[in-house]
């Protein structure tokens, strides 16, 4: 690739996973993220019991409200695992003040008009290491509250890689830190139970709705299907 040659950041490889970016990510996560919240918010982490023991076949896929940018660092800080975020592509443009930081931490591109199989492709590498993948089903920030416009593909990514989804509701988020001595902001996570890739993909859509809802306290938006009491005995 030529220096003036832009790279395209949708496709990423097994490779770029490895035991540097490994280090930089734990490092940046324990040192910078969580001393951060320390500083600026209170918050507490409940639901650490519903992860499940972790093996090298495991796949899982992280999925959160989106309420902010500090999203991506809330949601390893509750989990305490390296995760590879989907990023809109429009993040990772040079003059994105943060897209140096967001390439070095693993995230990936993606185009939201439409599916690419480079997205795909990605997914699969992501899972052929230790790290696991993230994806926020709203698709961008929303005000805290309310879920809606809730997007399927993290259902079909989910489906295609043969990965449980395991919900963490960001919950009373009350805004972005007060530079003001000894004021700070609240925040709470909280881990919910994985859902199985193997639900029908309306009832994976609503049991994710309903667990982020139940613990973020939302308005649900999200319809109850009709397969829902059946597939519950999956």
């Amino acid at each position: 690739m030529s220096k003036k040659q832009k790279r395209n950041f949708n496709r990423r490889y097994a490779s770029e996973y490895n035991i540097f970016r490994s280090v930089f990510y734990l490092c940046f996560l324990h040192i910078v993220v969580v001393n951060f919240f320390k500083i600026f918010y209170d918050f507490t982490i409940t639901g650490k019991e519903n992860l499940p023991k972790w093996n090298k076949r495991d796949k899982y896929i992280f999925t959160a409200n989106h309420v902010s940018n500090f999203d991506p660092f809330l949601v390893p800080m509750a989990v305490k695992k390296l995760i590879a975020f989907m990023a809109k592509k429009e993040l990772f443009e040079p003059e994105e003040k943060f897209s140096w930081l967001i390439k070095r931490l693993g995230a990936f591109a993606v185009d939201r008009t439409k599916p690419e199989i480079a997205t795909f492709k990605t997914v699969r590498d992501v899972f052929k290491t230790s790290w696991s993948l993230g994806v926020f089903p709203q698709g961008g920030t929303r005000p805290y509250g309310k879920l809606e416009g809730i997007k399927k593909g993290f259902v079909v990514i989910a489906k295609n890689a043969k990965a449980d989804i395991i919900p963490v509701a960001i919950a009373d988020w009350n805004g972005y830190p007060k530079l003001k001595p000894f004021t700070r902001r609240k925040v709470n996570l909280h881990i919910g139970k994985p859902i199985s890739y193997k639900l029908p993909e309306d009832v994976i859509i609503y049991e994710w709705c309903k667990q982020i809802s139940e613990l973020a306290d939302y308005e649900n938006c999200a319809p109850l299907p009709e397969s829902y009491k059946s597939a519950q005995t999956v």
